[in-house]
């Protein structure tokens, strides 16, 4: 009896680890699948984009330093104006901060109240809630550049179309990461306040922001890092900002390199330091520490 016991369970054990190995061969079949997929559409979009380039890729690739090379050599031959076009490029710079910091602060609340009209249990209107998390996917699915040649088709060039076109963008993007923050808010002081007979925006200035403050101060300063960057990528198409100045420098090739180095130190030095300054804050706000 206990043989005829053994040998059942050794065969139970042999069953199972055939059905495993099965499985993980399947698996690694169907990995394996996948990345040749990927590879033979990466390669065919590669060839694709190639052959309806201007100039082949590997025709110029071995001239991929040259500018950079130019750039470096010319702003080293003239590095004692360094210090004065950076001074001269400096409102721009402030220019494309104050650009990024408006957009930020103006998503920022447009993302709130989409996040908070759009979240299950907080909602004023819950039967619009699928409406609001609509226009959130549309603000942040279209790119900022699109919108900001628009708005400069109608409005003309300047910082004005670029600071509405980051805003919207901002709006859309805020609202996701706030929304995903507002459901896990505990609902015990949103009930409390209710049953005071509070109005919607009482309970939630009350009863939600302070629980979920320091969340969304955090990833309102991350996204100020990334409007800074978008800012200055939208003065190539006319927006204003350092962006603006840096597309003229380019643009004139030879004889201005040394503008667009100093250029691309303004906009370098400025985006590491805000990285570091928003990263400490919101380590402070997140996790109560500072690295």
């Amino acid at each position: 009896m206990a043989d005829t016991t053994l040998s059942g369970t050794a065969q139970s054990v042999h069953t199972i680890q055939s059905g495993y190995m099965a499985q993980v061969q399947r698996r690694r079949l169907y990995s394996g699948l996948t990345l040749l997929i990927f590879v033979v559409l990466m390669v065919a979009g590669f060839n694709i984009a190639d052959d309806r380039n201007a100039g082949g890729f590997w025709n110029g690739l071995h001239q991929i330093g040259d500018y950079p090379a130019d750039v470096l050599s010319e702003a080293w031959a003239k590095r004692a104006d360094l210090p004065t076009l950076i001074v001269k490029y400096t409102p721009a710079l402030i220019e494309t901060i104050n650009i990024a910091a408006v957009s930020t602060l103006i998503g920022a609340i447009g993302g709130l109240f989409l996040s908070l009209l759009g979240t299950r249990g907080l909602a004023k209107w819950p039967r619009l809630i699928p409406l609001f998390r609509r226009i959130s996917d549309i603000l942040r699915a279209v790119p900022e550049i699109v919108i900001a040649l628009v708005l400069i088709f109608v409005l003309g060039g300047g910082p004005v179309p670029a600071m509405i076109a980051i805003a919207i963008h901002t709006a859309g993007a805020l609202a996701k990461m706030f929304s995903e923050v507002s459901e896990n808010t505990d609902l015990k002081a949103v009930e409390g306040l209710s049953s005071t007979g509070a109005t919607w925006l009482q309970r939630m200035l009350l009863g939600v922001l302070p629980q979920v403050a320091p969340n969304y101060v955090s990833y309102s300063l991350l996204r100020f890092e990334v409007n800074i960057r978008a800012s200055a990528i939208l003065g190539f198409v006319g927006a204003g900002g350092l962006g603006y100045e840096l597309r003229n420098a380019m643009a004139w090739g030879p004889g201005r390199f040394d503008e667009a180095a100093a250029i691309f130190i303004l906009l370098f030095g400025t985006i590491v330091f805000f990285d570091q300054v928003s990263s400490r804050y919101r380590n402070k706000l997140t996790d109560g520490q500072t690295h």
